[in-house]
């Protein structure tokens, strides 16, 4: 049987998506349902489904995010949006993260059984790729012939990335990154290794040595000043980040650069 989760914070969908289709018809079986987005990640994670029926616009949720996330870590997954919010800019993009359905409420039972015809046919089309798949040796660039630089991947990337760097001063944690996009640490991290060649730690002390090169030109500003507005808390630590990324001691830097 396949498991299909809904989430949707409107519950009479939920009910009557889980009550009107006639799963059996697809071999499949709800075996999960949230209200919204946050709520949903965490069933997800935790039940695993290989179908899931949701809306994109609802509390606690970015939806492009939660989709790119979900392709991302899990890309055999079907995605089925259903959704009141008619963007057309959105649902372009939502289909390229790996959308295989973008369906506009009130929907009609046919669009829904298409949607589960569609589905249901890419996972066997999936498992039959699979099983063709298991006598090979995955490359560098693939973890059981999923490669890594696809839209989904980049788009998690991208968002990653721009966050570290515009809360680069706080202190943040890989896995305040990972929640932001919908994905876990584990997967995170190896996502950027993948795409930059760098861990996260070092992707974090480079948009922290941006921002306190540019401070250093302020010689009203204490180099303890500095260290703590670029997010260190301890002086010393900054003072071995700094020398070890930029060649010279923060001092020499600003005697340099004054």
């Amino acid at each position: 049987m396949y498991k299909v989760a809904i989430i949707d914070d409107e519950p009479i969908i939920v009910e009557g998506l889980c009550k009107t289709m006639a799963w059996e018809k697809w071999d499949c079986q709800v075996t999960g349902f949230a209200y919204n987005g946050r709520e949903g990640m965490e069933m997800i994670q935790k039940e695993r489904p290989d179908i899931i029926i949701s809306d994109i616009n609802m509390p606690e949720m970015d939806g492009l995010k939660m989709i790119a996330g979900l392709k991302s870590e899990f890309p055999d997954m079907q995605l089925i949006i259903l959704t009141g919010y008619r963007e057309f800019e959105y649902a372009r993009e939502a289909i390229s993260l790996g959308v295989t359905r973008f369906l506009l409420k009130p929907s009609k039972m046919n669009e829904l059984e298409e949607a589960m015809d569609a589905v249901t046919k890419r996972i066997a089309q999936a498992e039959q790729a699979e099983e063709r798949m298991l006598q090979r040796i995955p490359s560098d660039s693939e973890e059981e012939g999923v490669p890594y630089h696809n839209e989904a991947n980049s788009f998690i990337v991208k968002n990653a990335l721009e966050y570290i760097q515009e809360n680069s001063h706080e202190k943040l944690r890989l896995a305040d990154v990972a929640e932001m996009v919908y994905v876990s640490q584990w997967h995170l991290s190896k996502l950027l290794n993948k795409h930059t060649g760098k861990t996260f730690s070092d992707l974090l002390n480079s948009a922290r040595m941006e921002k306190a090169r540019e401070l250093l030109k302020d010689p009203s500003l204490r180099i303890y000043d500095v260290a703590e507005m670029v997010g260190f808390q301890d002086l010393a630590h900054f003072s071995r980040v700094f020398k070890k990324m930029e060649g010279m001691s923060a001092n020499e830097y600003r005697n340099t650069h004054s």
